[in-house]
């Protein structure tokens, strides 16, 4: 399918979103899930609240829906985006819900992960010994590059 631009000033191949660069010539719903935290369906609920056509790419985005856009994904609970919707449900210490998008999906998660390893949760503990966390066997996998088998005799 061609790209047709009836405007060559308003298309932008590269769009900077919460600091993602955004493939303009990509669908605006799949352009999204360039940055981190932001998936398929919470871009496409993202847009439907924006009231953004689905079919533009994302060069055709004016400015003033790109600030909503980015409003909306900062600020979901303000748009009636349901909680169980978000991926930081609850936090630990403060109780509330968020969705944390680009850096703050980082720190979060080594936030976490540094406090297991702290309170020497067992998945602290694993993580800090780089074993396998989720309850996978670990006989025979994942050895690291050393090769398995019987030598054979001469």
């Amino acid at each position: 399918m061609s790209l047709v631009v009836t405007q060559k000033d308003q298309f932008t191949a590269m769009r900077r979103v919460l600091n993602t660069n955004v493939d303009g010539n990509v669908n605006v719903m799949y352009a999204l899930t360039a940055i981190k935290g932001v998936g398929r369906r919470y871009s496409n609920l993202v847009l439907k609240k924006a009231d953004v056509d689905l079919s533009k790419r994302a060069g055709e985005l004016t400015q003033d829906e790109a600030e909503r856009i980015v409003d909306i994904i900062q600020n979901p609970l303000q748009y009636k985006i349901p909680k169980w919707f978000l991926n930081r449900q609850k936090h630990r210490t403060t109780g509330e819900y968020s969705q944390l998008v680009s850096n703050a999906v980082d720190n979060s998660l080594r936030e976490d992960l540094e406090r297991m390893k702290k309170i020497r949760l067992h998945r602290g503990v694993r993580h800090a010994q780089n074993l396998r966390v989720r309850g996978q066997h670990t006989k025979t996998t994942g050895r690291g590059g050393r090769t398995v088998g019987v030598s054979k005799k001469k």
